[in-house]
């Protein structure tokens, strides 16, 4: 396991993206079963270059990276999918996106959704 980690949320969608893979051992279960979750280990150089491309990521005190962009977590849920791993080449694959992950992490900043009228 590598110093700090990425922890990914699956719901039921995208529990069934890696149901009957090598990935389904690698799920946890939190809350008596009600919340599963996979952690994705990060190595130092790989946080650096997170924390360094993302101003809002931050590491907490279990050595989590937080406060990523949605887009950076559904890009890693996507190749973590393709690649059926949990390896660097997952990060490093997200990294490479980071231009766009960065573009459309503005455009979901920008918006906001309109108020409920009954």
């Amino acid at each position: 396991m590598g110093e700090y980690f990425i922890v990914v949320l699956l719901d039921e969608n995208r529990l069934s993206k890696i149901k009957g893979t090598d990935l389904e051992k690698h799920i946890k279960y939190m809350f008596g079963g009600e919340l599963r979750l996979i952690e994705v280990p990060v190595n130092e150089e790989l946080k650096n270059k997170i924390l360094q491309e993302f101003d809002t990521a931050r590491v907490d005190s279990r050595g989590a990276i937080t406060d990523l962009p949605v887009a950076f977590m559904r890009e890693l849920f996507n190749q973590i999918v393709e690649k059926k791993s949990l390896g660097p080449e997952v990060i490093e694959a997200v990294l490479q996106k980071v231009d766009e992950i960065k573009e459309a992490a503005a455009k979901e900043s920008e918006y906001l959704p309109p108020p409920e009228i009954d």
